[in-house]
């Protein structure tokens, strides 16, 4: 006799939801964001800067009221010239006002606008409180660039799912720690290279325990990135001392001395800072690629023992050395493109160009970076070797 069919039962989605891997990840993230608030809290007689008070609104170009423009050569057919606008604010405590604004062309400030275009203009008010355009500040780029990061986050949870998400997290906390805790904690005349190595080492652990949870690929990869972080900070400083350059001989030391005068900044240590955030990312790509090789070599072959696991990890390794090792220094290239560019117009003698500031300072953070990632290699693969095999043998 045929047993009667149990009707199917609806599926479910399980969620292995574990308050013991969640709650340290969850404390560090609480005890930096309390570490940030503390850290975006005024100074003792810290004033409002003239920046902070000025008041840009965005606005659509009504109508064209005067134009003089003409097409120059020398610009590649860029319009010069000005222009009287008819403008409707968009927002703010003037909302919906029509105001003129003179738009003023040139090949260096050339905003050129038709009736229905969107800018953001700068306000103030008179004595009787009435609304004035001081300046057409710039095209209103806010909604394009909110829906460019739109398409990036979509396809980010579209292709890589719980991973995607994760990645996202990892990437919002990184940035909020870089803005809201690192750099406030420099303005406030913490140690330059101390600080920015503990957040690197913070903002790295939490990365990749979202990306891959408490187990040893990912304390192999922490390790390995801290490591290779650390290396390429050290080779710039190293370089610095003997050359010597540092932040000082940047484009924007005039500006941070005088801001330092006020906030105690430390400059001098900002180039090694700079070098270290910027080799994180591609260091943390390598550090996990090898963790993760070596822990799937393990996992297939418990009985490796160190020294095949540490070769395995050194050839896949060399693989992705050719590749990476350039990615930082076309990063930086890319970059300077145009004072590049200008070296060769003006023809300047080998000699001079490998001892110009700028020049140095761009070969410095590209290659201190590069050396980081590729010293990485060896590190994850040997402390890969140490703490995988052995520990995941099956009995």
């Amino acid at each position: 006799m045929k047993q009667a069919k149990q009707p199917k039962q609806p599926r479910t989605l399980k969620i292995d939801f574990q308050w013991k891997q969640v709650l340290p990840l969850l404390l560090a993230v609480v005890l930096t964001a309390l570490a940030a608030v503390w850290a975006n809290q005024p100074q003792d007689g810290e004033a409002a800067t003239s920046a902070s008070l000025k008041e840009f609104v965005p606005a659509k170009v009504v109508s064209v009221l005067e134009e003089d423009l003409a097409p120059d050569t020398w610009t590649e057919g860029l319009r010069l010239g000005h222009q009287v606008l008819a403008v409707q604010l968009q927002g703010g405590e003037f909302k919906g006002q029509v105001l003129d604004a003179a738009n003023f062309l040139s090949a260096y400030y050339n905003i050129d606008v038709k009736a229905g275009d969107r800018v953001l203009v700068r306000l103030d008010v008179d004595e009787v409180g009435q609304p004035y355009i001081i300046s057409v500040y710039n095209y209103y780029r806010l909604p394009v660039m909110v829906g460019l990061i739109v398409v990036f986050f979509a396809l980010l949870l579209l292709l890589g799912r719980g991973k995607g998400l994760r990645a996202l997290l990892g990437l919002l906390f990184t940035l909020g720690a870089l803005w809201y805790l690192l750099i406030p904690l420099l303005r406030r005349g913490w140690p330059t290279i101390p600080s920015t190595i503990l957040i690197v080492a913070l903002t790295a652990a939490v990365t990749l325990i979202l990306l891959t949870g408490y187990t040893r690929k990912t304390l192999c990869a922490v390790i390995g990135c801290i490591g290779g972080v650390a290396a390429a900070g050290l080779m710039a400083g190293l370089v610095g001392t003997i050359t010597p350059i540092n932040a000082f001989q940047m484009p924007e030391a005039e500006d941070l001395v005088l801001r330092a005068a006020d906030d105690g900044l430390k400059i001098s240590g900002l180039l090694v800072s700079g070098i270290l955030i910027s080799s994180l990312g591609a260091v943390m790509d390598v550090a996990m690629s090898i963790a993760s090789a070596c822990s799937e070599l393990v996992a297939v072959n418990p009985k490796m023992d160190r020294k095949q696991v540490f070769r395995s990890g050194m050839n896949i390794g060399r693989d992705a050395m050719g590749t990476m090792a350039n990615t930082l220094i076309l990063a930086f290239t890319g970059a300077s493109l145009n004072t590049l560019i200008l070296f060769q117009v003006f023809d300047y003698p080998v000699i001079q160009l490998l001892n110009t500031d700028m020049l140095v300072i761009e070969l410095m953070q590209g290659i201190s970076g590069s050396i980081g990632i590729l010293l990485t290699v060896p590190l994850v693969a040997a402390v890969s070797a140490w703490l995988m095999p052995f520990k995941d043998r099956k009995k």
